[in-house]
Parts: structure tokens; C-alpha cells; sequence
């Protein structure tokens, strides 16, 4: 199984600026390959072949007056760019014929010096390395300060470098995880719990404990709203417009690193307590157009969901997805009754046919438990 491990790098000021020429150049090839490919198209011509763009707009292009600068940059890098324009074609096809899971794609676009994320990636004919003092030693570039928040499993396969809204640079290593190391980590358990994802609670479990939602955004909205109202007073184009813009973009960025780190320790938690694990199907989408769309998106379920997925199978656990349309919230745990629908504001409710009183997420995530295991005796 193949990850990500992302580390926080500080790059000085000189390698600032050759990492700022790499984003640029890299960003030139992938918009030169998406324009002869738009070219071609409305010519009527058969795309370019990866080989054609390679040799026309790195080789060549490197030797005339207009792209001579391509040639200061690692030529790993302008490669990449290239693929990552054929990926995104691929991609965009795979969505027009079906194949692809997921939601549909569009075309790719041009990008620009102004896109919130920047990124050039190096593989191992880069030659890139990590040095005895624990710099990242880039080519072209030069040995980058990295802030190591744990190791590397196995030796990487390449690296990303990012550049994200907030002016933050991080390397983003891809490594190959052994299994039966992985499995050896967990402990032995035979535990299955069901959970009720949820905005009162973030999370109900079958056993009754209850996860308070953090509410991450709803907390920092406040200064939010400030950060933007200083922004959206600033002169267009100037450098205190800059400025505020960095500012909203680090308080952004606050909220979505407490989110995942919150996502992170609650999902490691439940893969190392149970080995089977069963949660609904929500429909993120559709309850993102509701009156709710803002809690649901300061929940995150979806990539609390995706932890749980690539975690139960790094970690040999077992994720079950309960459907949607299954009536948990309406049936009585005790005795199987369907109790028929209830509006949300009511949380406890009495089961007509046994009596018994419910609390409406604690028995929701007992019914999804169940689902993963239909043989256990009510």
C-alpha cells in the first residue's frame, strides 16, 4: 500500500526564489501541453503524443530566446508537469465515458501564478536525497530545512513540493507501507462497533459513547469575518491587500489542520480499539445544499470516512458501509420494530410495539452494528 507522509519544510530566502521558478516553469509546461492539445482539437488533428510535447516543448523550447529560462530548473520537473497534463486528460475522458469513480471532471484548465496551491514533484532520476544533517536536498534548489514530526517507514519514491495558500512549504514523500509490519502495530481485538455520524455529536458509538462535535469553524467564524471584512477593504493590487489575504488564508488554514488532526486521533483510535467497523453511507452532497451546509462541512464526514477506509486496510480492520435508505434511525433495537420516520429535532423517542424509550443516535449506531454482523442474536 502506498501513502503520503507530508513534513513541514523552510526553505531560506535564496531557495524561495528557485523554488518560485520552478512553480513557474512547470506551470508554462503544463499550460503549453494543454494548449497544443486544445490546438489540435480544434483543428480537427489527432492529440500530440506525450514523446511529440516532450520533445517540442522542453527540448526545443529550451533552446529559443522565449524559453531559454526552462533550462534553470531540474527538467524532472518539467516532465512531471507534463505528465500530471496527461493524467488530467485521462481523467477527464475516463469521466465522459463512465469509467471513472466518482464525480464527473472537467477538462483541464490553464493554471496560474495566482492558484492558492503551487507544487513541482521530483522522483528518484531527480537524484533528490535526504542528507546525514536531515535536509531535503533538492536539486537546483539546494538542502531545504525540514521539521521531521516522525520517520519514514521505507525509503520514498518521490516528493512534492507544495506551496499552499497561506505561504506554508511542505514535502509530501511517497512510501510503501509493509503489511504484516502494519498489522503487528495493532493490537489483537475482537470488538465491532458501530458509529452514528452526527452534527449534535460528531460521532455515537454502539457501545454509548458520545464524541462532541468540535465545531472548528462555528468557533473561529468570528474572527474569520474580521480577517475578511480587512481584507475586502484593502486596494486591489496593493501589498496591505497581500497581507490580509495571507491572514485569512493562515486562519483558514488553522481550521483545517485542527479538523484533520481531530479526524486523525478519533480515526486511529477506532481502527486500533475494533477490528470491524460500520458506518452509513451519508449523502454529503445532498445534505450540503440543505440549510445545514455549513455544519456539515465544518464535520468533515467525508474525510473522516476516507481515514477509516485506507486505515482499516493498511491496518488488516474490516469497514463496512451501511446504505443510506437504511431505516436505522427508525427501527427499535430491542425488538426490530419499524417506527417510522422522525423529524431530526427529535432525539429520544418510546418504541410503540416493546415500549422501550431510545436515545435516537445511540440506537441509529447499534442498528448499524448490527448490519455489519445480521447473524447476531437480537
Amino acid at each position: 500500500m502506498q501513502l503520503r507522509y507530508a513534513f513541514r519544510v523552510y526553505p531560506d530566502a535564496g531557495q524561495r526564489v528557485a523554488l518560485a521558478r520552478a512553480f513557474g516553469c512547470a506551470r508554462v509546461v503544463f499550460n503549453d501541453a494543454v494548449r497544443a492539445r486544445e490546438d489540435a482539437r480544434r483543428a480537427g488533428l489527432p492529440f500530440p503524443t506525450a514523446a511529440v510535447l516532450s520533445r517540442k516543448l522542453i527540448t526545443e523550447a529550451k533552446r529559443t530566446a522565449e524559453r531559454s529560462w526552462l533550462g534553470e530548473v531540474s527538467s524532472v520537473v518539467l516532465q512531471q508537469s507534463l505528465r500530471d497534463a496527461e493524467a488530467a486528460y485521462r481523467n477527464f475522458f475516463a469521466s465522459l465515458k463512465g469509467t471513472r469513480k466518482g464525480t464527473r471532471v472537467g477538462p483541464p484548465r490553464f493554471k496560474s501564478r495566482k492558484d492558492n496551491r503551487q507544487s513541482i514533484r521530483f522522483t528518484v532520476n531527480a537524484r533528490w536525497s535526504i542528507t546525514d544533517t536531515g535536509r531535503l536536498n533538492l536539486p537546483k534548489i539546494g538542502a531545504v530545512k525540514v521539521k521531521w514530526s516522525r520517520t519514514l517507514p521505507t525509503i520514498p519514491t518521490s516528493v512534492t513540493v507544495i506551496k499552499d495558500a497561506a505561504g506554508r512549504y511542505f514535502a509530501s514523500f511517497v512510501v510503501g507501507t509493509d503489511a504484516a509490519a502494519d498489522n503487528a502495530r495493532m493490537p489483537e481485538t475482537d470488538r465491532t462497533i458501530g458509529i452514528d455520524l452526527g452534527l449534535t455529536h460528531f460521532a455515537v458509538l454502539s457501545d454509548g459513547t458520545k464524541i462532541d462535535s468540535p465545531r472548528f469553524l462555528r468557533r473561529a467564524e468570528k474572527k474569520l469575518k474580521k480577517a475578511q471584512r480587512e481584507l475586502s477593504r484593502k486596494q486591489k493590487g496593493s501589498k496591505n491587500r497581500d497581507k490580509a489575504r495571507l491572514k485569512v488564508a493562515r486562519d483558514h488554514a488553522k481550521v483545517s489542520d485542527a479538523r484533520r488532526e481531530f479526524h486523525h486521533q478519533l480515526s486511529t483510535k477506532l481502527i486500533s480499539d475494533n477490528q470491524g467497523i460500520a458506518v452509513e453511507d451519508l449523502s454529503v452532497a445532498g445534505l450540503a445544499r440543505t440549510r445545514l451546509a455549513k455544519s456539515v462541512h465544518d464535520a468533515g464526514w467525508s474525510s473522516f470516512i476516507s481515514m477509516l477506509e485506507y486505515k482499516a486496510e493498511r491496518y488488516g480492520r474490516t469497514l463496512v458501509t451501511i446504505g443510506r435508505f437504511e431505516p436505522t434511525s427508525q427501527t427499535c433495537s430491542t425488538c426490530g420494530n419499524v417506527d417510522g420516520p422522525k423529524p431530526l429535532h427529535v432525539r429520544e423517542w418510546t418504541c410503540t410495539a416493546c415500549g422501550t424509550v431510545h436515545d435516537r443516535d445511540h440506537n441509529a449506531a447499534i442498528n448499524i452494528r448490527r448490519r455489519h454482523r445480521p447473524a447476531e442474536r437480537r
